[in-house]
């Protein structure tokens, strides 16, 4: 029995040194990512224009690293909070851990203003900070990687061009083991755009609508991962913080369910009517979807993106859009 015993213990021993040189290695071998670029960015007036449109209305990489009024229809930004960050993402809402956006302005103690401009590209794009710790993709540096690099250029020349705001956020704490493999997913992986010519208006609409992030919602998940099958038919699920859950739209060109009866003016007027969101009940129905910011799109970029919505694949999903909180 003593031998027995003996054994077992060399066993488990042996077990737990293999999961510590595992951990150890996904420590310090990961993420697997190439230096920071050395780059230096003209900040021409034309292309910091192009930055804030881009960073406003279309990827708007402003919307999460700012503060939002969610008294109000859609939470536009409160005026004077552009880039401040704090926005948490947390088990409340689904995340595998507390996560916060950051502080992206010029501010040298809490925010970019020690950060050099290829190390805020590879940020963007690859999904790893300054020290060298992996962004959780709730920061969407997959859509951003498939950005064509003016563009990214264009949004990190705005970017250094917002007001410095003191203001320390904390540091993201992800759950065990996903603090492991997040280390695992960032990669050094060519942008997939970068080479393609946007020569035709389905193309650009793609082009936007990826940059946009606009699957990482109208997707559902399972366990975390997008059901590929399903690509922008809608379903997932968002706690409000009054107990009630917010459902994506169906976006594919279903006729029953998604936006096959639309026609090309009602979507544009649907992002419109939102550029000055009224104010909201309290528990009545609201979206995290920022409209507000997405109505100062042009409309041509809109027209390219409901073109490209037209030529995908039309998938049936029928779903309850908002579930009120339960009556107490």
């Amino acid at each position: 029995m003593k031998k027995v015993l003996k054994v077992t213990g060399y066993v488990v021993a042996v077990v737990l040194a293999a999961v510590a040189a595992g951990i150890i290695y996904l420590q310090y071998a990961f993420p697997n990512v190439d230096a920071a670029p050395v780059i230096a960015i003209e900040k021409t007036p034309a292309l910091v224009q192009r930055g804030e449109y881009l960073a406003n209305h279309v990827a708007v990489c402003i919307d999460c690293h700012s503060t939002r009024d969610f008294s109000r229809f859609s939470g536009p930004l409160r005026k004077g909070t552009e880039g401040k960050g704090g926005d948490k993402f947390d088990h409340s809402l689904g995340f595998p851990g507390t996560f916060y956006a950051r502080n992206i302005t010029s501010d040298k103690e809490t925010g970019l203003g020690n950060w050099t401009d290829g190390e805020i590209y590879r940020a963007m794009t690859k999904g790893v900070s300054k020290d060298g710790d992996p962004l959780f993709p709730v920061m969407p540096y997959k859509a951003f990687n498939q950005m064509k690099t003016e563009d990214a250029y264009a949004v990190i020349a705005y970017i250094r061009t917002l007001a410095p705001i003191r203001n320390k956020v904390p540091k993201s704490d992800p759950d065990f083991p996903i603090n492991l493999i997040l280390r695992t997913m960032p990669s050094d992986e060519a942008p997939a755009l970068e080479k393609v010519t946007l020569k035709n208006e389905v193309a650009k609409g793609k082009y936007l609508l990826t940059i946009a992030s606009c699957g990482d919602c109208h997707t559902p998940r399972d366990k975390g991962n997008p059901i590929v099958e399903m690509s922008l038919a809608g379903g997932m699920e968002f706690p409000t913080p009054d107990g009630g859950v917010l459902r994506s739209a169906n976006i594919t060109p279903d006729k029953e369910t998604g936006i096959g009866n639309w026609t090309e003016e009602a979507f544009v007027q649907r992002f419109k009517m939102h550029e000055n969101p009224a104010s909201v009940a309290p528990g009545g129905p609201n979206t995290i979807m920022p409209w507000s910011m997405y109505a100062g799109m042009e409309e041509q970029d809109l027209r390219y993106i409901y073109k490209y919505l037209k030529s995908v694949k039309p998938i049936r999903n029928k779903m309850e859009r908002f579930t009120p909180p339960a009556k107490s």
